[in-house]
């Protein structure tokens, strides 16, 4: 074994050599710590928002119904003399008295025949039941929904969002909520940018301008689609003897506000009343259905839908069935809505401005003429 030299000089240490492999570990610790904080933080903000979802959802309601209330209160200023100032107040009274007259001329007449239809509703069920050989169909439904609901529902149904009083709170805190956002956007537009870099305030704001002019559009459209349903709808059932045909036509009008699922669920009613007669008013109740159906599909939608905002099908579709599986019933009644949202956003932020692809954005033509201009960035 070779012995050492003692003559032989080792190299000395470099001054300071321990402090920099010191320091640049503690800056790779530190880095670590502050990348598993941030990552620690963005699952903490998911599962808060994951808890809060319900919550969230009908904070976008208030703002869905905000931005018709602010559009509403644009085109009174813009084409009537009221001063900008009352025309908020303005549409708030005009969206107020509109189902309120409108009870005040048909309620009575719906009222009974929604009556006539919850009392006539079990025999009709025991009756087409009575037709495939099923008897008391309507208390083994009844039984099915009970065993179907568990304890579960039933626990929850005692909570703030599964009763009456409930689903009555909500609705005022939706509206109370709308009405403060119309009353001045600007203020929470200004206040929503700042949670991100200022060099990206105007960018958000205008997208911000476009989903709200979009989301006006599509409801407009929509609107007219449910109207036109509805009115269709009466008429067909009233011309062929249909019991209630002004609630059917309600009914069918107002569940057109869910695409596919909805008008489905609006033709129960009327197929069931149908078949509790005779075979010739089942088809000619099917008829009229397939026929209003075509028309709706076919040229109203697609004729709104130029003068609106333009969804794929397949993307509605799986809008609906998504947001139905994590949100419940809400997310189904506002699935189309926030689909508008999100493909709004994702388009002008993500498809334009940041892969720099060419695009369509609905709702974006309308935005100048609809909104108030953006003011500049340094400001927000």
């Amino acid at each position: 074994m070779p012995r050492p030299d003692p003559l032989r000089k080792t190299a000395a240490p470099v001054p300071g050599s321990w402090r920099r492999l010191g320091g640049d570990g503690l800056r790779h610790d530190g880095d670590y710590v502050r990348r598993l904080l941030i990552t620690l933080a963005v699952i903490g903000l998911a599962y808060f928002a994951w808890l809060i979802s319900d919550v969230l959802l009908l904070g976008f309601a208030a703002v869905l119904l905000a931005v018709l209330l602010h559009g509403f209160a644009t085109l009174i200023a813009d084409y009537t003399p009221i001063p900008r100032r009352w025309a908020l107040t303005t549409a708030i009274v005009l969206v107020a008295l509109f189902p309120a007259t409108f009870l005040a001329l048909f309620g009575a007449q719906i009222g009974g025949q929604v009556s006539q239809l919850s009392e006539a509703l079990p025999q009709a069920i025991d009756a087409a039941g009575s037709r495939i050989g099923i008897s008391q169909a309507s208390e083994k439904l009844q039984e099915a929904i009970a065993a179907g609901s568990g304890r579960g529902i039933v626990s929850r149904a005692v909570g703030l969002g599964y009763t009456l009083l409930g689903v009555l709170a909500d609705l005022a805190l939706v509206a109370v909520a709308a009405i403060y956002l119309a009353a001045d956007p600007r203020l929470y537009r200004r206040g929503a940018a700042k949670l991100l870099p200022p060099s990206q305030h105007r960018r958000v704001l205008d997208a911000m301008d476009v989903t709200g002019n979009a989301l006006r559009l599509w409801f407009g459209g929509q609107l007219v689609t449910m109207t036109l349903v509805g009115g269709l709808s009466a008429l067909a059932f009233w011309w062929i003897g249909l019991t209630s045909p002004l609630a059917l036509g309600l009914i069918a009008g107002v569940t057109n506000f869910v695409p596919f699922l909805g008008p489905i669920l609006g033709t129960i009613p009327a197929l069931v009343f149908a078949v509790t007669t005779d075979l010739a008013t089942v088809l000619w109740t099917l008829g009229a259905i397939l026929v209003i159906q075509q028309l709706e599909g076919n040229v109203i939608t697609p004729y709104i839908q130029q003068r609106a905002v333009a969804m794929p099908p397949a993307l509605v579709l799986f809008a609906i069935v998504v947001f139905g599986v994590v949100f419940g019933w809400l997310g189904v009644f506002l699935a189309v809505p926030l689909a508008v949202a999100v493909t709004v956003l994702v388009k002008k932020l993500w498809i334009r401005q940041t892969l720099g692809e060419e695009t369509t954005v609905p709702g974006e033509e309308q935005t100048a003429s609809n909104t108030a201009p953006t003011p500049p960035s340094s400001g927000s």
